[in-house]
């Protein structure tokens, strides 16, 4: 008998389609997002390209955000905006929409938003 190599988030995720999707579908939320929508320029490209890196490579894919940017850093290339517990949810909630609106089967999204649940809290500073 075979054993099957466990899949990596990445993977469960769709790879790099399957980020990218979800990345899509989570911005236009955040800009519409009354607490969210504030602290993002109106260009959210590179916002977009960065988030799609950064998941990437979060979710045990290629370390296309290092390659590009070196550590990631979150915490403090998070300090300059003013995140609050209620703009943590909010972005989780919207990371949840998303996931939801590409079809992401319940126990992978559960598991996803469960890994994204530590960083979106961490960065809290206001």
């Amino acid at each position: 008998m075979e054993e099957k190599e466990p899949i990596t988030f990445y993977q469960a995720l769709g790879e790099e389609a399957g980020i990218r999707r979800l990345v899509e579908a989570f911005y236009p939320r955040v800009q519409a997002h009354p607490l969210l929508g504030p602290l993002f320029p109106q260009d959210i490209r590179p916002v977009i390209d960065k988030q799609y890196m950064f998941l990437s490579q979060f979710f045990g894919g290629p370390a296309l955000y290092s390659e590009q940017y070196g550590h990631p850093m979150m915490r403090a290339r998070h300090l300059a905006f003013p995140v609050t517990e209620a703009r943590a949810e909010a972005w989780l909630a919207c990371m949840q929409e998303a996931m939801e609106e590409v079809g992401m089967p319940g126990a992978v999204r559960l598991a996803a938003l469960d890994r994204l649940r530590g960083p979106a809290y961490h960065f809290i500073n206001s």
